[in-house]
């Protein structure tokens, strides 16, 4: 395509980072649990899959497409991306792909995907049809994706630069967090690299990885979380990818005064 649609209805975002979902992979509430959280009325205790969207210079970087992606910016009234980065191939990260597909009409080009190549082939095998060399039956029909590959390199986009940040996600799976200005987004880990830790210093917030109170064999626990939190030492930190074992208002009331669990739809300032 060679022209845009502009989008009828979309919000500007630039100067915010918004957190589209701060949920576990099977969300909160979860199907079919009838805990104190998960039947709730309090909406910080209501959590979609893990997503956010940095409103930059140049446009809006998402991070992951989870399976919540449509709703979530159907929510915030955000109606273009115009670049994704992924952190890494799990479903709750990645399949709510397809839903990019009606951004190639409003930018006038494919969306561009930065991910490792791990994540790119996990793309590519799941999304074959998007990469199919058979014609088309219409434009639209497939999201039209354009991959790029990084490591841990700092690369532009959108008017930024943007810093990868090694994680590791259990035993088997490496991941990325990323880092923009002074803020550094880290879902999905339970170990941070020794090597990692510079690309932490100086930060004003940090958005962390605290699954629940006991521990897990491959996400922190709030009291591993706050123990690196404090290494790192963010002016503030708040807490991501949240079972529904901890209520919101009864862990923020423990947790030091500089950290929190994080929300959906809470809107963080850039730097």
């Amino acid at each position: 395509m060679n022209s845009a649609v502009k989008p009828v209805k979309t919000r500007d975002i630039r100067g915010k980072l918004i957190l589209l979902g701060t949920g576990t992979s099977v969300g909160v509430p979860a199907i079919g649990c009838g805990c104190p959280v998960c039947t709730s009325s309090d909406p910080h205790n209501k959590r979609m899959r893990c997503a956010a969207i940095w409103g930059l210079p140049e446009g809006n970087l998402l991070i992951d497409t989870p399976p919540d992606l449509r709703s979530q910016l159907l929510r915030e009234d955000i109606g273009i991306v115009h670049a994704v980065a992924y952190t890494h191939e799990h479903a709750d990260h990645l399949y709510g792909l397809d839903d990019l597909r009606l951004f190639q009409f409003y930018l006038g080009h494919s969306v561009p995907l930065y991910c490792e190549a791990n994540v790119e082939r996990r793309i590519r095998t799941t999304y074959d049809y998007a990469f199919s060399s058979a014609p088309a039956t219409h434009i639209g029909a497939a999201p039209a994706l354009e991959l790029r590959p990084i490591g841990l390199d700092p690369f532009t986009t959108l008017g930024v630069q943007v810093t990868p940040i090694r994680l590791k996600h259990g035993p088997r799976f490496k991941v990325l967090g990323f880092r923009i200005g002074n803020i550094a987004y880290c879902t999905d880990t339970n170990e941070i690299p020794e090597e990692s830790y510079a690309r932490l210093e100086g930060l004003d917030v940090l958005i962390l990885d605290s699954l629940r109170y006991d521990p897990h064999p491959t996400h922190y626990s709030l009291d591993e979380a706050v123990a690196v939190a404090e290494r790192i030492g963010a002016r503030q930190t708040y807490f991501t990818h949240i079972s529904c074992r901890m209520d919101h208002q009864e862990a923020n009331a423990k947790l030091p005064g500089n950290m929190q669990l994080a929300y959906d739809r809470q809107e963080i300032p850039l730097s």
